[in-house]
């Protein structure tokens, strides 16, 4: 398999909300800050080079959020990529404050969701979010209190779709209550299948569900184990199989990898052109039991 050959198109479409069509195969730009997901990234031109191959190879949905430097993925994003092509698909997400490296805590008061979509939107360029993510609910705060505020930023305009990070199915059913729910972002792998619930949920509601960690395999890519073997059998990596997998697994799934180098882009993006095998799909979603 030569990567030069595939294209993100190559991983079939999703439409979100219903209507915001995109390549299911897209980036997340965590990975283009300094460490700690802190401040800038050591190479600054690299990032920018990242994330316009991603769009030359057809990624049309990115996902980014305020906290990620703060703002530092935001603000690359916009230099690299604006004004952006009319098929792009930017979500972002909002609710965890940063005081420093991997500090990051949950602030849901509708202040600050209201203040943090103006700042997403001006360091963003846009003047309307595709999808504005929840990033995490706050337990000190109402839930209707915090997807109200989102869903009046709906009501003017400012936001498109409204989605959720790292939810349970109960958390998933209460707000689906207070507001229309697009997406639910959490983290799921070929190793770590503790959210299979919400996924079966999202995939019944026709719900957006973008795993984040996508490429963990962790001890199932051992040299020589099952995932390594399948690697070898496709003459990809396991990386590109774990990516593979999580596209034949659903339907409403969007996988989102992220890196900061450009041949990782090419790498994960080719897994695109990857089409594994009832077989081959059934014994790697057996791995994880």
């Amino acid at each position: 398999m030569t990567i030069q050959q595939h294209n993100a198109a190559a991983s079939g479409t999703y439409a979100i909300g219903g209507e915001l069509t995109v390549n299911r195969l897209g980036y997340g730009t965590m990975q283009l800050t300094g460490p700690g997901v802190w401040g800038d990234p050591k190479d600054p031109d690299e990032a920018i080079r990242v994330l316009q191959r991603t769009a030359e190879l057809g990624v049309n949905f990115i996902d980014t959020a305020d906290s990620y430097g703060p703002f530092t993925a935001d603000l690359l994003l916009r230099k690299a990529l604006h004004p952006y092509n009319e098929d792009l698909v930017i979500a972002t997400k909002a609710g965890l404050s940063r005081s420093g490296p991997n500090d990051w805590r949950p602030l849901g008061r509708p202040e600050y969701l209201r203040q943090q979509a103006e700042l997403n939107l001006r360091h963003l360029g846009l003047e309307r979010i595709d999808l504005f993510q929840l990033h995490r609910i706050d337990p000190k705060v109402p839930l209707a209190e915090q997807l109200g505020e989102l869903a009046l930023l709906q009501q003017e305009g400012k936001i498109r779709h409204i989605g959720l990070s790292q939810v349970s199915v109960a958390e998933l059913i209460a707000a689906s209550e207070i507001a229309k729910i697009a997406s639910v972002q959490n983290l799921y792998n070929l190793s770590d299948r503790k959210s299979e619930d919400v996924l079966n949920y999202a995939e019944a509601h026709d719900i957006a569900f973008i795993p984040w960690f996508p490429l963990a395999t962790g001890a199932l890519a051992k040299e020589g184990g099952p995932l390594d073997a399948i690697a070898k059998k496709y003459e990809a990596k396991p990386s590109q199989i774990a990516l593979a997998w999580l596209l034949k697994r659903s339907k409403v799934m969007l996988p989102i990898p992220g890196t900061s180098s450009v041949a990782h882009v090419e790498e994960n993006i080719a897994a695109a052109g990857i089409s594994l095998s009832d077989e081959d799909f059934a014994e790697l979603s057996a791995l994880a039991k």
